[in-house]
């Protein structure tokens, strides 16, 4: 993968970090709470913090997933690793990550998957 387009997916999946967590700001008192106890950090500062567990209680189980998927895709650029399957190591399709920046499989293992897991 070029590193423009890596840069481009990087800044994506921030941008989407931070919207989650706006959205949990709006909707909870209670993360509104860790949040602000976090200041003087902006928001971009925050979504890019690991997720401690005070923060975990008052998320839902979607929010939490979604979070960690964001994390881990920041862990894979950072290793090198962003856009490999984490299956089969092919390429996963740049179409794909630009639709789901944090996808960790190709569509033909994810599909593989799927099955498996219904």
């Amino acid at each position: 993968m070029d590193k423009v387009f890596i840069e481009q997916m990087k800044e994506e999946l921030l941008r989407q970090k931070e919207e989650i967590v706006k959205s949990l700001m709006s909707e909870s008192d209670d993360f509104n709470a860790i949040v602000k106890a976090k200041q003087p950090k902006d928001l971009a500062d925050i979504a890019a913090d690991d997720i401690d567990r005070n923060t975990l209680e008052t998320l839902s189980a979607n929010d939490v997933r979604r979070l960690r998927l964001i994390d881990s895709a920041m862990s894979r650029i950072a290793n090198d690793r962003y856009g490999l399957c984490m299956r089969c190591n092919k390429k996963i399709p740049r179409e794909r990550l630009m639709a789901i920046p944090s996808a960790l499989m190709c569509i033909e293992c994810k599909s593989v998957d799927e099955r498996q897991n219904r």
